[in-house]
């Protein structure tokens, strides 16, 4: 790997590691633990969103779309072609289609979502013919971390329920 690779795989670890922390908050609040990262073209954050369905009694309350609706606020356009989403998990068809609505520029997330995931694993909305919008997508990044985070809050709510 060249230093420039090198260096945006350093970048990208460091922005997923700041959603997984948001992520922990949110499982720590009894939501599913997902978190979101928004940043500009330079490297600066715009927007940070969790999950928030059950404290906020909202089904759109993704860490995805809250991240989205803040940074169009920050940025004061919904296009947010020069930005990059961190999210630890793939988005389901929900937070795809707003994605693709922002126009967003690149989005990177950490691990597959088997059941709703709507950007690779189970349909791919960004590379349907109804997108407007083809989107760059980077996956796998602190897989590990991720995936591990979301069983572990799982484990822990099958275990509250038995």
């Amino acid at each position: 790997m060249n230093d420039e690779l090198a260096s945006k795989y350093l970048i990208h670890q460091q922005w997923m590691s700041r959603a997984l922390e948001l992520a922990q908050t949110a499982g720590d609040a009894g939501e599913v633990p997902v978190g979101a990262v928004i940043i500009d073209a330079s490297g600066n954050l715009l927007a940070e969103g969790e999950n928030r369905k059950e404290r906020d009694k909202d089904p759109t309350a993704h860490a995805e779309i809250l991240a989205l609706k803040k940074a169009a606020i920050t940025l004061q356009n919904w296009h947010l072609n020069e930005c990059t989403l961190y999210v630890t998990l793939e988005p389901c068809p929900m937070c795809a289609g707003a994605i693709v609505q922002a126009r967003l520029g690149l989005l990177v997330y950490g691990v597959d979502d088997t059941k709703t995931g709507a950007v690779r694993t189970v349909i791919n909305i960004p590379a349907s013919a109804a997108s407007n919008h083809r989107l760059k997508v980077m996956g796998g990044i602190l897989e590990s971390a991720c995936r591990q985070q979301l069983q572990a809050w799982f484990a822990t709510k099958r275990h509250q329920k038995n």
